[in-house]
């Protein structure tokens, strides 16, 4: 199959063939326009992949484009972070960063056009007034009392907003539209007002800011724009989008589409919620990685490759919907499943004592990195007379579906040797605290001689050789599929959202793990060395996913 052929198939792309077919565009420009007021989540994450990932596939053009025109809620802090986060996930903007402050110029000028051609107005209603006059769903708004001031008095009153005559607040710049119109957005909408604000780009030469509905289209014609890649709530938007273009001087005429935006089960997409997570401390940062930005699944140790993957998958349709959180960890565990080099870590630690082993003795034996990828290549493990096992994978007597190690059975050391349970020692509370065994000194990488095969293959670390961990045990954030639908989404929160473990045990070769570097700990799950408190040879791992999906048990 060609790589054109495998191209994902949607109704944009559907219009873009169409559009180049008939010739209306002879290339495709799309952009991405973030506002640099919080950090980017995997619903961003979709629409990076969807506007980056058309421009490859159709040889055209992304450009970078950050939606500054409210300073007060902007930080150049968010501007690095939305650079880093399309650069980690694979994509390159066309040319510089752009930003929407890069036209306030131009824009300013298009608004004295529209005021020049009686389309826009200084209107003195306040906040409260405005609503009132707007009128509702289903009655009318009525005009403003300023609406129908001349031209060059309204020229005059623009300028002196724009010299900071004004205070916030008192009066703003809207354009004459209609104050009957069905579509709320056309009832004569404020297209600037008055914000003495310091901007991260432009610093104080403004203290009037244009409205986004205003700026976008604009900002779409002046970088010829061909397709404006929206969600569906800009939909009404769009006849203020082409209402704008059509009346001003301008060559460029974009058309904007819209798309579903993307419902995630577990989590909260709403910029709102995410920040009251993070303010009220129920989550440790815009990073932590319970969160669904992309900086959080990066921590986790979610990849570049499975985050595309999921857009793939999930598609680009009208419909609103949730995507079951499955969908993305399935995206992961697959990607891990074949990428990820394998580990041996014991997070619930009990010693094993191999008694007929001779004392002093340590093998160094060579395991492969992983099972069905011989590229990966092979690691050396230190195997001694004490090791250290899982408490769990231990038991004095247990029924035939337990294939771990019971007193007087037999089970296989993971690529090293058989060995056979024989008592164990407990503390005063009952617990076993270590167990004794002997081992078979031929059964290394083969069977006993006598043809019995052990049922099953315990993990394990040498207990002299081990390294101390703290691993995280990540799981889902909520624990309903519909948190925002609660009440108080805050109380749904998961108490076992995190659960940490400081003595955990890993084998000497995860010494060299690198921060994101993700590994598959054998029977545990897929793990990553933290990226941001793994410091000073410290290892700390976050558990980005588990081998299996125990939540569709769940709900089943």
């Amino acid at each position: 199959m060609s790589e054109v052929e495998n191209r994902p198939t949607n109704f944009i792309r559907q219009i873009i063939d169409a559009d180049l077919a008939s010739g209306k565009h002879t290339s495709v420009q799309t952009r991405f326009p973030p506002e640099p007021n919080g950090y980017l989540h995997i619903g961003h994450a979709k629409s990076i992949c969807l506007n980056f990932g058309i421009a490859q596939d159709y040889q055209g053009l992304c450009n970078l484009r950050f939606d500054d025109t409210n300073p007060e809620k902007e930080d150049i802090d968010y501007v690095n972070s939305i650079k880093q986060d399309v650069s980690w996930l694979g994509y390159e903007w066309a040319g510089d960063v752009r930003y929407s402050s890069d036209y306030f110029d131009r824009l300013y000028g298009y608004a004295v056009e529209l005021i020049e051609k009686g389309l826009a107005y200084v209107c003195f209603l306040n906040g409260e007034q405005t609503r009132e006059y707007r009128g509702t769903l289903n009655a009318p708004g009525k005009n403003s009392p300023y609406r129908d001031t001349s031209v060059e008095e309204n020229l005059a009153l623009f300028e002196k907003m724009k010299n900071g005559e004004f205070k916030e607040g008192e009066c703003s710049l809207r354009a004459k539209i209609d104050m009957s119109s069905s579509f709320m957005c056309m009832r004569d909408p404020v297209i600037y007002r008055v914000k003495f604000a310091h901007h991260h780009q432009t610093g104080d030469k403004w203290c009037i800011y244009p409205m986004y509905d205003f700026t976008h289209c604009i900002s779409d014609a002046i970088e010829n724009i061909t397709h404006s890649l929206c969600t569906l709530e800009f939909q009404d938007n769009r006849r203020l989008y082409d209402w704008v273009i059509q009346n001003i001087s301008i060559e460029s005429e974009p058309h904007q589409y819209e798309f579903s935006r993307l419902n995630l089960e577990y989590t909260v997409m709403s910029k709102r919620k995410l920040n009251m997570l993070v303010e009220e401390n129920l989550v440790e940062g815009w990073d932590d990685p319970r969160m669904p930005t992309i900086s959080a699944l990066r921590r986790r140790g979610f990849t570049p490759a499975s985050i595309r993957e999921f857009a793939k998958r999930i598609g680009v349709t009208k419909m609103d919907n949730t995507i079951e959180m499955g969908v993305l960890e399935a995206c992961i565990r697959e990607d891990l499943n074949d990428n990820a080099p394998r580990a041996m870590a014991v997070l619930d630690p009990i010693k094993l004592v191999i008694e007929n082993y001779p004392q002093g003795q340590v093998e160094q034996l060579t395991l492969s990195n992983h099972p069905s990828d011989e590229s990966q290549g092979t690691r050396v493990v230190p195997f001694s007379k004490e090791i250290l096992i899982e408490a769990e994978d231990f038991r004095e007597e247990a029924n035939k579906k337990y294939k771990r190690l019971v007193t007087g059975k037999a089970v296989r050391l993971r690529g090293a040797y058989v060995v056979t349970a024989t008592g164990c020692d407990k503390d005063a509370d009952g617990k076993v605290t270590t167990v004794y065994c002997t081992y078979d000194d031929k059964t290394l990488g083969k069977n006993p001689e006598d043809g019995t095969k052990p049922k099953g293959v315990i993990h394990w670390v040498s207990a002299e050789h081990a390294l101390n961990a703290t691993v995280r045990l990540y799981d889902r954030l909520f624990t309903v599929p519909n948190p925002a639908a609660a009440e108080d989404f805050k109380s749904v929160i998961n108490p076992e959202s995190l659960v940490v473990i400081e003595n955990a045990k890993v084998e000497p070769a995860l010494a060299e793990a690198k921060a994101e570097k993700a590994y598959q700990f054998e029977r545990q799950g897929y793990f990553c060395l933290d990226n941001k408190d793994a410091v000073n040879g410290k290892l700390v791992f976050n558990r980005t996913v588990g081998l299996r999906d125990t939540w569709a048990k769940i709900g089943d």
